[in-house]
């Protein structure tokens, strides 16, 4: 019974951690490697650098992308999109 309440503490920790830590960042992972599939041409984005463009070529061998900017176009790995930034861009507006 002791040995039982002494490990009580430790499994608690484990928990906790995996609750709070361990599966967010795996359903965060899940989530952005869904984003990076179902990128399709046209789409605006923003680089998690910040860099803005729109899609104008996608490549599923090297699972990059190229970006047109004002600047020209550029070459992009799909995991170099900010998930939420591009998100945030294509919102709606909200109305006020």
């Amino acid at each position: 019974m002791e040995n039982i309440q002494s490990l009580l503490p430790l499994v608690l920790i484990f928990a906790v951690a995996y609750f709070f830590m361990i599966r967010p960042q795996i359903k965060r992972q899940k989530d952005e490697k869904k984003f990076a599939s179902e990128l399709k041409k046209g789409d605006k984005i923003i680089t998690k650098s910040g860099l803005h463009g729109k899609i104008v070529e996608l490549n599923d061998k090297d699972f990059s992308c190229v970006i047109e900017t004002m600047a020209g176009r550029l070459k992009f790995d799909r995991s170099a999109i900010s998930m939420e930034m591009s998100q945030k861009l294509n919102a709606p507006a909200e109305k006020k």
